[in-house]
């Protein structure tokens, strides 16, 4: 099989959900490290026009969008299964969507920013007006996430889906934040959530501290 290439910054949860599926997936890759702020270098915005990542290259074949390379990544190794098979698959698009367009963006991009990124790798002082107009949005889509969760093990059912991987590095990402215990105090199964995922191989081998390592070890 030939080797996948990822184009990511390492620590980008969007960056991790495609190597988190790779991982599922067992497949051979290799992670081209990109360093906060490269990906708007004129060598990157050759493979992403919007500089943005992750970047997927494979067999001359190049993709980006997370959602795009996920579903790639499920038809072209189909074993296991990370699509489901019947009519949960829309679900497993909602989650995806909800993930991008609300758990993401006016909810992650500001508070993991503020709290985080932009801090530890910009230099910036955190704004805590911005967070607290964040915060109405964040209680929503946690709230949301929770119900459809449910008392299932992941958000379509008792399978691993993309929904989880899609979800739930965004999620791991705020939970290091202060608002998180706030956030969920009333969602122990969306916590419990995390954990579970938290605690699979393929997650405990694409944390930051992990890639960081692999990568001086190189």
């Amino acid at each position: 099989m030939s080797e996948f290439v990822v184009h990511s910054v390492p620590g980008s949860p969007f960056g991790r959900s495609v190597l988190i599926a790779l991982e599922e997936k067992g497949a051979p890759y290799r992670l081209a490290a990109l360093a906060p702020g490269d990906s708007k270098g004129a060598a990157h915005l050759a493979r992403h026009p919007f500089g943005r990542v992750p970047v997927l290259a494979h067999d001359g074949f190049v993709l980006y969008e997370t959602q795009a390379i996920l579903r790639y990544l499920d038809r072209v190794l189909p074993e296991p299964a990370l699509t489901p098979a019947d009519i949960r698959a829309a679900r497993m698009d909602q989650v995806m969507n909800i993930s991008d367009w609300y758990l993401f963006q006016g909810v992650c991009n500001v508070i993991i920013f503020q709290r985080i990124v932009g801090p530890q790798f910009f230099g910036t002082t955190t704004d805590e007006a911005a967070i607290a107009r964040a915060m109405p949005q964040a209680r929503t889509v946690i709230t949301e996430l929770s119900r459809l969760l449910g008392e299932q093990p992941f958000m379509v059912g008792d399978h691993l889906s993309l929904a989880d991987l899609q979800a739930a590095p965004q999620a791991s990402f705020l939970s290091l934040t202060p608002e998180w215990a706030e956030l969920t105090a009333g969602h122990p199964n969306l916590v419990a959530w995390i954990e579970r995922l938290e605690a699979r191989p393929s997650f405990k081998s694409t944390t930051m501290a992990e890639l960081t390592a692999r990568a001086q070890a190189a």
